[in-house]
């Protein structure tokens, strides 16, 4: 069963973000984060949309869109916000993660 989860937030910028790309692929607003081995650092972030949460996942509603983690991720990625930015470099979702001793230049990687 999915619970609501108060360890994991997403921004009000990534929700809208979220928001306007499932509405144009004619998809839930449910973004799914997880955490797999690999990247610069050990640990890389990856995000996908989802249709429905599964059983075990943890649920951050902002705005109406749902942000998803599965249970083994969530140990990684506890008392993080997803966040959406917009930069010369280009836009992206940014995970913001207290547990991450290090990270890589890309953002995209970390090391707890």
């Amino acid at each position: 069963m999915a619970t609501l989860a108060t360890d994991i937030a997403l921004t009000s910028a990534a929700a809208a973000r979220v928001a306007t790309i499932a509405a144009k692929q004619g998809k839930p607003a449910i973004l799914r984060l997880s955490v797999e081995g690999g990247g610069c650092s050990g640990f890389q972030y990856k995000f996908g949309f989802a249709d429905a949460p599964e059983p075990g996942d943890a649920i951050a509603e902002t705005d109406g869109v749902r942000l998803l983690v599965d249970d083994m991720s969530l140990d990684l990625v506890r008392g993080c916000a997803v966040d959406y930015v917009e930069s010369l470099g280009g836009a992206a979702f940014k995970v913001e993660n207290p547990n991450a001793a290090s990270g890589c230049g890309c953002g995209t990687s970390f090391a707890v």
